[in-house]
């Protein structure tokens, strides 16, 4: 089964509202061709090295995603094409975001990153550093990012209760803070959860975005 049918399996088990992220990161460039000649237009990608070398010679108008640990000296690199961050996980990454994307005239999508997963291994913000961050403020003078939502990665295990529980609590949480302090933030309305093990869970939880890289390429080589 190739790429193609792969992808349109996914794509026909996508509810309106609920936009694919294919992960491509580690996959060449043929393979990311192939996706997009079925119509695909959004990719992730977690290291800069890698997705400013795909930038370059892709199609221009695919809408690249940062999935992955971003690394403050590495922000630069990214920022003039990158249409959403997903992995921001303090006020500090934010801030310097944003002040690239003001070198640059841009205002950048990103996501906040919330621990919900029963794992050290996993990062972002507690429910508790995410509600102090945004009480502070302080994000509201940053003109050049726009905080679009939420991201959060399940627990890697075989127990469906538990990723069910991990990504309705995300989905209970971005409620909340939509009520408490994204209120008059319309564009607030994002809520990336769910890979290819699990998207099915996330988007009966309330997924705007899943991430779905292995179902689609196959395994990284």
């Amino acid at each position: 089964m190739g790429i193609a049918t792969r992808l349109h399996e996914v794509l026909k088990e996508l509810p309106q509202g609920v936009r694919l992220v294919a992960v491509s990161k580690f996959h060449p460039d043929e393979a990311i061709e192939e996706a997009y000649r079925e119509g695909q237009r959004i990719f992730g990608e977690s290291r800069a090295q890698e997705l400013k070398a795909k930038h370059e010679t892709l199609p221009k108008d695919i809408e690249w995603h940062f999935i992955g640990t971003l690394q403050t000296n590495k922000i630069k690199y990214i920022i003039p094409y990158i249409a959403m961050i997903h992995g921001i996980d303090s006020y500090k990454l934010l801030a310097e975001v944003n002040k690239h994307a003001q070198k640059t005239g841009r205002a950048v999508d990103c996501l906040l990153q919330l621990h919900i997963a029963q794992e050290e291994t996993k990062f972002g913000f507690s429910f508790d550093e995410c509600r102090e961050m945004l009480a502070a403020k302080d994000w509201q003078s940053l003109e050049n990012v726009r905080i679009r939502g939420l991201m959060g990665m399940a627990s890697n295990t075989d127990d469906e209760e538990q990723i069910k529980r991990e990504f309705c609590s995300l989905y209970e949480f971005f409620r909340e803070l939509k009520s408490a302090h994204l209120a008059e933030q319309p564009a607030f309305n994002e809520l990336s959860m769910g890979m290819s093990h699990d998207y099915h869970l996330a988007i009966a939880a309330g997924s705007t975005l899943v991430r779905v890289g292995s179902r689609i390429f196959g395994e990284r080589y």
